[in-house]
């Protein structure tokens, strides 16, 4: 019988570190029960009936009103955004529908809140969900999008937000 080594989770935490990812602020909810989390395991799943993945813990204050209300919201953040992804987080302590302030909404195709210059939003039903260990990957239709093309992501690499510093390299030619 073959034993499978057993990777230390803080080696795999400090690990996945090193991937740097854009910084997305997941909205759910309505009225008082909006609430919403911070993001950089987002992912295109398909163009063919556009969809997206998006990972969130299950243990997350956010995952109640995911199952619930059954559709969310993308709002990749622009650079200038970082105090978005703060609050979202819960780093300043503001829970559900408090993490909305200090930011202007508006709503889309499934009625949740969409962040109004947010580099990019996609508005979403929840399709699939699937569980797996601490974690449910949910698979969001895209409803609704609206994409601004004048600013800059906000990324998230080992522990810190980023800024893009330039292009290392031109676009392959076609």
């Amino acid at each position: 019988m073959l034993h499978k080594p057993v990777v230390d989770q803080t080696a795999f935490k400090l690990s996945m570190r090193h991937l740097a990812g854009a910084v997305s602020v997941i909205t759910v909810g309505e009225g008082d029960e909006r609430t919403g989390f911070t993001a950089t395991s987002v992912s295109s799943l398909s163009a063919d009936v556009p969809s997206v993945i998006v990972s969130v813990n299950r243990s997350s204050s956010s995952w109640p009103a995911v199952d619930k209300y059954r559709r969310f919201c993308v709002n990749v953040l622009s650079a200038d955004q970082q105090h978005v992804a703060q609050s979202f987080a819960g780093f300043d302590g503001r829970r559900g529908a408090e993490r909305y302030e200090g930011a202007q909404w508006h709503e889309l195709a499934t009625g949740t809140a969409a962040l109004s210059d947010a580099l990019t939003v996609l508005d979403c039903d929840l399709d699939t969900v699937l569980n797996h260990h601490s974690h449910a990957i949910l698979i969001g239709r895209v409803r609704a999008i609206e994409t601004r093309e004048d600013v800059e992501p906000l990324l998230y690499w080992r522990g810190g937000y980023r800024r893009l510093a330039g292009n290392l390299s031109a676009r392959p030619e076609s």
